[in-house]
């Protein structure tokens, strides 16, 4: 399975993906979070793994991608001639240096945005979006992406190469309003979509559910001080609270057949 993980700025993506991904590797998987996010430069530390080589940098750079694709901007049919992978890959084929791990957890990053004046994101969600399509699991495979905040990804395409979406929703009305707008944005592409309701009390949720249909919230994740200290400190998300715990396990089991 490949799920997205998206959200607003702040939801808790990046939490929510590391917690997802310890608890398939406890089930036996072997798991790969793929950081689809230019800007995020702290997921590997969640995981307690070193950042590895961005997987641009081991297809010729963003300039040489960016070239390519203005390229193929010149042709009849634009991007759909251009393909930087020749062959479909299995998690084996990802090159050594572009893979950080940590048990049966993988860390995959697909570029970051290190200087300055280098110009636009394109070429990050050009190349997750055929990474993705062109990686083929196994079935004791999971694969999680972990996107930048907002809508971008799904203009770029990039779920075009998964099965689901889980969307990580924080107390407030922006991340509300965001979730009935990619409820709408992801119809065409006939995908699962569920709700997770994060960093919430029992009034809390009561409210956002009076917003959202009940029957794509599949997990609720209480408030939990543990957590948030270790996302302040950039510590390895090593533990969490049992109300936590079930509540990550509650979602593995209800996309783990997605």
């Amino acid at each position: 399975m490949k799920m997205v993980v998206c959200g607003k700025g702040g939801s808790g993506k990046s939490t929510v993906t590391a917690l997802l991904a310890q608890e398939w590797s406890s089930n036996g998987r072997d798991v790969v979070i793929v950081d689809t996010d230019e800007s995020n430069i702290g997921l590997h530390r969640f995981l307690g793994v070193n950042p590895p080589t961005d997987l641009m940098d081991q297809m010729g750079g963003k300039q040489e991608v960016m070239e390519k694709m203005m390229s193929a901007m010149k042709n009849p049919d634009g991007f759909d001639d251009l393909k930087l992978f020749d062959k479909e890959w299995n998690i084996a084929d990802i090159p050594s240096a572009c893979v950080s791990e940590n048990q049966n957890v993988k860390l995959v990053s697909v570029g970051k945005v290190h200087h300055a004046g280098e110009g636009c994101a394109c070429p990050m969600g050009f190349i997750a979006k055929q990474f993705l399509k062109n990686l083929k699991l196994k079935a004791n495979e999971v694969v999680i992406v972990d996107t930048e905040a907002g809508l971008e990804h799904f203009g770029r395409g990039v779920e075009e190469g998964v099965d689901a979406v889980l969307m990580v929703l924080d107390p407030s009305y922006e991340s509300v309003l965001l979730a009935k707008k990619v409820s709408d944005m992801i119809k065409p592409l006939n995908l699962p979509m569920y709700y997770v309701l994060n960093k919430v009390t029992p009034e809390i949720s009561q409210t956002m559910k009076e917003n959202l249909p009940n029957q794509k919230i599949i997990g609720e994740i209480p408030q939990d001080p543990d957590l948030l200290t270790a996302g302040l400190s950039g510590n390895h998300i090593s533990d969490s609270s049992q109300g936590v715990k079930q509540a990550i396990r509650d979602i593995v089991m209800k996309t783990k057949n997605s």
